[in-house]
């Protein structure tokens, strides 16, 4: 601070302003060191209060991380869902809808009959066959069930069914070849169907035309 003094009065303004400014200093630094002293005093009133304190070996902590959740199965419950809805039943009577040519076949309503001619005549090629010989009849459902629907899914259009003619049952009977129809015309994917030519199969057979992935010509 640069002061100028002209006369004793002037000094003895300075002594006085020199003064004050010590007090508030002084004053200022009396507050900090109550205040340093009042925080020690905390913490030696805490560490009185709780004693001697002995570190623990293991820091017994609880994990806070949120556990992992297992993804629900959607697809898999959409696919059972998709399964029963579309069930088929052997109580069925296909017996309408099939043409009585002399060799059965069937075609949905809006097919137009050179669809059957066309797949009879070998006009697509079978790219995926199913053999149901020495299954039960349970078995044999839900097997061409699965085996229908994921060809579909995988854009195959032409498969063959092998049902058997019956030659190893009892009375020499077909056993599944009625009830194949009859799954058959109940799904969806299935446009059309006819009886395999000799060459693939003949009367233990069926060539069935799937619907197509995208819409298309036949």
């Amino acid at each position: 601070m640069s002061l100028r003094v002209h006369d004793l009065q002037d000094l003895a303004g300075v002594a006085q302003r020199l003064r004050e400014e010590q007090e508030r200093a002084d004053a200022q630094a009396k507050a900090q060191r109550e205040a340093a002293a009042r925080l020690q005093a905390e913490r030696q009133l805490f560490t009185r209060s709780i004693g001697a304190i002995t570190p623990l070996r293991s820091r017994n902590l609880i994990d806070t991380a949120p556990e992992r959740t297992l993804p629900l199965p959607v697809q898999h419950w959409l696919d059972e869902e998709r399964v029963l809805r579309e069930s088929i039943s052997d109580d069925f009577d296909v017996s309408t809808l099939l043409d009585t040519d002399d060799q059965l076949s069937f075609r949905r309503p809006g097919i137009g009959a050179e669809i059957t001619h066309r797949l009879r005549a070998g006009h697509w090629s079978i790219q995926r066959q199913l053999d149901l010989h020495g299954l039960r009849v349970d078995e044999a459902r839900e097997a061409l069930g699965q085996f229908i629907r994921q060809a579909n899914k995988l854009g195959v259009r032409c498969v063959r069914v092998v049902h058997g003619k019956g030659l190893g049952s009892p009375g020499k009977a077909p056993v599944l070849k009625g009830r194949v129809q009859r799954w058959l015309v109940q799904k969806n994917e299935v446009l059309a169907f006819v009886q395999a030519r000799p060459m693939d199969g003949g009367a233990g057979a069926l060539l069935v035309l799937l619907q197509p992935m995208a819409q298309g010509r036949y």
